[in-house]
């Protein structure tokens, strides 16, 4: 999207150095790379910066409602409240749709929102990969309100690690070892010396936690948060000691109830020319018009899981649980990012920190997805080049 960095690397680009640049990820991290990292960055223009920042401002306006916990209470699924929320969400993604206006000028346009850490290590990591393989323009960082990776590693360490000591800080995920994202994972420990332990091998004793490292029984203080219940619910017969709607003595570092209340939940409370139009299914008179432009998405599900990009009126009446469901506007993604074979779309994830006693949430970093599917997730994707994850570069 910035002709001059753009140029820069696709001349030096050939797939030998791709696989050179994935075989030095394995080298570094034997085994940990389970998703497709895409041959390219994203180099985003300062004119789409400056619109993704204002997008995120008008997204965080709704957040930070006085009436927005209330607002959300119905989010959060039965039996899966936990206790000891804390005022506001640690973590923010926000992810939106590369487009181009009626004006003819590139902007987002939302997709999803998360109150739930993405890959945080794994995208301060990306950037120096690239940078060790291929000719990167000075005129680009991917670096938002922070300037290098050392500020943003030390962003994230308060946040995580806080004062405590990092053995008694974990990142709780269930099977760590078999997750796709296990290589954000391994940086974590890398970069700020926390263990990935699985909710299984969580001890709880009264009201304190523990696990067990090199014969150690260590005390767990506080949880950097990686398990999503719907994925819990895949296993009914996993009875583990520690449940996670238990009120036990830990502090949480991105408090489970965030997941809910920032999610597709909150959709229809953006009003912003950067978010398209969304409805609660189950509060909608008459079905829009054009409903042909519309996607169907499950309000408590992840990863994509249950969208439905064509739908007719007689599926959305045989629904037997509207309330579950929402209908979003279609947005148009613009190939914009040039591949030596044509343009390919991109979507780009806002990425915040919030510490607990700030008034505002950090703009850090972001994390870019290519696709040339109707979609951009990997089903959608499945034997193409020049798509997957990536890291964005901003203009500065």
């Amino acid at each position: 999207m910035i002709p001059a960095p753009r140029q820069l690397f696709n001349a030096a680009f050939t797939p030998t150095s791709y696989q050179h640049m994935l075989a030095a990820i394995d080298q570094e991290l034997p085994g940990q790379l389970d998703f497709r990292v895409a041959e390219t960055p994203v180099f985003v223009p300062a004119a789409l910066r400056d619109k993704l920042v204002r997008a995120g401002q008008d997204i965080i306006a709704v957040l930070q409602q006085p009436d927005f916990k209330q607002l959300t209470q119905n989010a959060i699924p039965p039996g899966q409240r936990v206790p000891n929320e804390d005022a506001h969400a640690e973590f923010l993604t926000f992810d939106f749709a590369v487009c181009r206006n009626a004006a003819g000028e590139l902007e987002p346009q939302l997709i999803e929102m998360q109150g739930f850490p993405s890959l945080y290590a794994f995208q301060a990591y990306l950037p120096g990969v690239f940078a060790q393989h291929y000719p990167i323009a000075d005129s680009v960082s991917p670096f938002l309100e922070v300037a290098n990776e050392s500020q943003y590693l030390a962003e994230l360490k308060e946040l995580i690690i806080g004062n405590e000591n990092p053995e008694n800080v974990i990142l709780l995920e269930l099977f760590p070892e078999q997750q796709k994202t296990r290589i954000d994972f391994k940086l974590s420990k890398k970069y700020w010396g926390i263990e990935a332990v699985s909710l299984p091998d969580v001890r709880k004793r009264g009201r304190q936690l523990f696990y067990e490292k090199d014969g150690r029984e260590i005390q767990i203080k506080r949880i950097y948060n990686r398990i999503i219940f719907d994925e819990l619910a895949r296993y009914p017969d996993l009875h583990p000691e520690f449940n996670l709607i238990d009120d036990v003595d830990v502090e949480w570092v991105g408090h489970p109830n965030w997941f809910f209340r920032i999610s597709k939940y909150t959709l229809p409370l953006i009003k912003s020319q950067f978010a398209p139009p969304s409805y609660y299914l189950h509060t909608l008179e008459h079905y829009p018009a054009d409903l042909e432009n519309y996607v169907l998405k499950p309000l408590f599900s992840f990863a994509g899981a249950g969208v439905k990009l064509h739908i007719t009126a007689a599926e959305l009446d045989a629904l037997p649980d509207k309330h579950n469901y929402l209908l979003q506007r279609k947005v148009q993604y613009e190939p914009v990012v040039q591949s030596p074979d044509g343009l390919v779309k991109c979507e780009i994830r806002l990425l915040y920190t919030w510490q607990k006693t700030a008034a505002q949430p950090k703009l850090l970093a972001g994390l870019a997805r290519l696709s040339r599917g109707e979609m951009i997730g990997v089903d959608f994707n499945k034997n193409k080049d020049w798509v997957g994850g990536t890291t964005p570069l901003f203009e500065v």
